[in-house]
């Protein structure tokens, strides 16, 4: 019992510091694609839905 509750325990620990570090390297597609050769406007104006 005590082997699967370790284990749960450092699941969740490895789960939310992956997430963490996923969350502090994602860039929009506006920040990742900036070169010349991309054609990526503004986020705000380009969505489906948004008027």
């Amino acid at each position: 019992m005590k082997a699967f509750l370790s284990a749960v325990i450092v699941a969740v620990v490895l789960s939310g510091a992956a997430a963490y570090m996923l969350n502090t390297q994602q860039k929009s597609a506006a920040q990742a694609f900036a070169t010349a050769g991309a054609r990526v406007g503004d986020p705000g104006h380009n969505l489906v839905g948004v008027n």
